[in-house]
């Protein structure tokens, strides 16, 4: 295992080697490039507030490529683990799996803030508990397992850390979109979602509707369907992944209207 990390002195060369040895061994795992993992763990701020420049490594880069490694896996993962499931019901599964409540809450079970390299101000700042950035954090360990061993291996790993995850995702009690958003806007919004149709195009037998769903004083859509039915459900779709992505307080309560388990999304 290499031990010349750049910028570096002595002590603090040991000291992180020493620090990465014993999160490889909590994990069962082995890098072939520790630089890779030192990486994963450096947090832009701790580059910036040791002045390295913009071209140190910090694990930005692993992050994105983390994101599309996680995705393209949890995927594979659910289209094996459910063979009849519908194509809306999978991407309702995966955006929960995936979203950053979840991940920071394993990112948290594995020990990674302790691990986790940043700035003094970052870390004085609560970074070490900051779900976003716990959230990348694993994305970029990802990223870099990837880089390191292949997509096999972090087929594999994505597997181990996400499967209770995934599972507890898979188990819980199924809704449709439209009731999910209907029973979401009811309870923290005070308001009901409407539906209108907006057109309908094609030949008779090859009809599409175009609906818009309006919450809170926002439209979402058009949304397309063979059926004005279908539309708007694909509408309330629509509306549950841009909810979902506003902010994590509203991922943790959409998760509690699906029924999801409310400790993995709480801080």
């Amino acid at each position: 295992m290499s031990s010349k990390f750049q910028n570096m002195d002595a002590e603090e060369d040991s000291q992180r080697l020493e620090a990465l040895l014993r999160f490889q061994k909590s994990l069962n795992l082995q890098f072939s490039t520790v630089e890779l993992l030192d990486r994963a763990l450096t947090h832009r701020s701790y580059i910036n507030e040791a002045g390295r420049g913009e071209r140190a490594a910090h694990n930005e880069r692993l992050e994105f490529l983390g994101d599309a490694v996680l995705g393209q896996a949890v995927a594979t993962i659910l289209y094996r683990r459910l063979p009849e499931g519908s194509e809306g019901d999978l991407a309702r599964i995966k955006s929960q799996v995936v979203s950053e409540p979840a991940l920071a809450s394993i990112a948290r079970s594995i020990g990674l803030p302790e691990a986790l390299r940043m700035g003094r101000g970052e870390e004085l700042s609560g970074g070490r508990s900051k779900k976003a950035m716990l959230a990348d954090a694993l994305e970029a360990l990802i990223g870099a397992w990837y880089v390191d061993q292949g997509a096999e291996k972090a087929l594999e790993l994505i597997q181990r850390l996400l499967g209770p995850e995934i599972e507890r995702s898979i188990a819980a009690p199924s809704k449709d979109y439209k009731t999910i958003i209907q029973e979401f806007a009811q309870k923290y919004l005070k308001t009901l979602p409407a539906y209108s149709l907006r057109k309908a195009e094609g030949p008779q037998h090859e009809r599409l509707f175009w609906v818009v769903c309006s919450l809170d004083g926002q439209s979402y859509g058009p949304f397309p369907g063979k059926t004005k039915k279908q539309a708007e459900q694909k509408a309330a779709e629509g509306v549950f992944f841009a909810l979902l992505e506003s902010s994590a307080e509203t991922a943790r309560l959409l998760s509690s209207i699906t029924g999801l388990s409310a400790a993995r999304t709480l801080p």
